[in-house]
């Protein structure tokens, strides 16, 4: 059962990245065809195949301006695109499978699984359909609220999926800028934000806890997933909101009233968690800020969100790892309960090929586009990071400047991301193999 198990979770991967591709070409036919486009005749392949993988991979990096290059038949083709890409194309068609009452494959059901931390298959098709409908609720309660302060129905509906399904596209110039004076409109989609990158696992663990008891006596309770990836959301928030409102105080939010401040100040702390909105451009941020946003987005949000990076669960575990080390313990504890030793390595992993992957698509960009004017070291690793983790904050026009090999870098940068590492290197590996010849031990010296 094991190793069946592993074949068909292994199947399951290698379909969600077809599954990706495929909706990628799908999306950039779309995008470059007439009925898509202002001017009404074909588009530009490279730019509708940049779009279309921004979309699906829910980064919002856009080489051209929206509203300008894509009619309104076009922003709804973005739209769907963002929100199958938020979903996962897997999803979207199990949804659909249930829907109509077919049965799920067992590779499938063990993709579901390893993408929402589903432990047992019994009540993934439940989970699923919750899943698709939680997301279309959060989205038109906050297009609701929106509409109230806009008056407009599809600025309303656009931006609260985006801003839920974490994707930065704007079709009003300067991003967010345009609401800067509206704190409900910056707060609903701050709040979208946060309720997007926390995941929708730990969305239904808080809709499904009870805090009174249960016929049978016993409480419901929050698992240890929702309690560390809300934990540790706050604590980075927390120190984001700091930074940004130590740094720019004086700075870019100079000459704002008390009350603007601080809730620029709050959205420009959330937006790193891999949204890509903005009220203050990131090239006008003082180093500081562009330096906690980098960290930031390397961090990203929680697993089974609309978040990428390396994902805050697995910080805490590699923190609680360090700290056990530091004490001398043998074992990683969080809340009383002992992480298996294979999440600790996988958190390792996912570590590491996150740091490496960063530094080989930096590294190429540099190659490709380091001898151009105007391209800083700086600028270019931030694109990178934002590419990686989905994130989709840019340092001025850099997306819209790079050259034809910079921006193939950025596409499979975020396709990858979007996959996520521990994914990618398991597909690289293509197996886990079990050893039954062990060799003896020797030390080598480390540190």
């Amino acid at each position: 059962m094991g190793r069946m198990a592993q074949g068909e979770g292994m199947k399951g991967r290698f379909s969600v990245a077809l599954g990706f591709l495929g909706l990628i070409g799908l999306g950039a036919v779309l995008l470059a065809s007439p009925w898509a486009r202002v001017e009404g005749v074909w588009g530009s392949p490279e730019t509708a195949l940049f779009t279309a993988c921004s979309a699906v991979c829910v980064t919002g990096l856009s080489v051209v301006d929206i509203a300008a290059e894509f009619s309104f038949a076009g922003q709804i083709a973005l739209l769907v695109l963002v929100e199958i890409g938020c979903l996962g194309l897997m999803t979207v068609s199990t949804f659909l499978m249930v829907a109509i009452g077919r049965r799920l494959s067992l590779s499938r059901e063990f993709s579901l699984m390893n993408a929402y931390g589903v432990a047992e298959v019994q009540g993934v098709k439940s989970l699923i359909c919750w899943v698709v409908c939680s997301m279309l609720v959060i989205e038109l309660a906050g297009a609701t609220v929106l509409y109230v302060r806009l008056r407009d129905v599809y600025l309303s509906i656009f931006y609260s999926v985006m801003g839920f399904c974490n994707a930065g596209f704007s079709i009003l110039p300067g991003s967010i800028a345009a609401f800067a004076k509206d704190p409900v409109v910056v707060l609903v989609l701050a709040v979208e934000t946060i309720l997007g990158s926390i995941g929708f696992l730990v969305i239904y663990n808080l809709c499904t806890f009870k805090f009174l008891r249960r016929p049978s006596g016993g409480r419901g309770r929050l698992s240890l997933h929702t309690r560390v990836v809300l934990r540790f959301s706050l604590y980075l928030l927390a120190i984001a909101l700091i930074v940004v409102l130590s740094a720019e105080w004086n700075a870019t939010l100079g000459g704002l009233p008390l009350a603007e401040k601080l809730y620029t100040g709050f959205y420009q702390a959330v937006t790193p968690r891999t949204c890509g909105f903005c009220i203050i451009p990131t090239e006008d941020l003082t180093p500081l800020t562009r330096h906690v946003y980098t960290l930031l987005m390397f961090i990203g949000g929680a697993p089974g969100s609309a978040a990428a990076g390396m994902k805050v669960t697995t910080l805490a575990v590699l923190i609680y790892t360090l700290t056990a080390m530091c004490r001398g313990d043998s074992e990683t504890v969080i809340d009383r309960k002992t992480i298996p030793s294979a999440i600790v390595r996988e958190s390792l992993v996912i570590f590491m090929a996150l740091v490496a992957f960063t530094s080989l698509v930096f590294g190429v960009l540099l190659v490709t586009e380091g001898g151009q004017p105007g391209f800083s070291s700086d600028a270019l690793f931030f694109e990178a990071v934002s590419a990686i983790t989905t994130t989709g904050l840019s340092v001025a026009d850099t997306t819209a400047r790079l050259s034809t090999a910079g921006k193939a870098v950025i596409m499979a940068a975020m396709f990858a991301g979007r996959l996520g590492a521990l994914t990618v290197v398991m597909m690289i590996g293509d197996r886990e193999t079990t050893r039954h010849i062990r060799y003896p031990q020797e030390e080598i010296v480390i540190g």
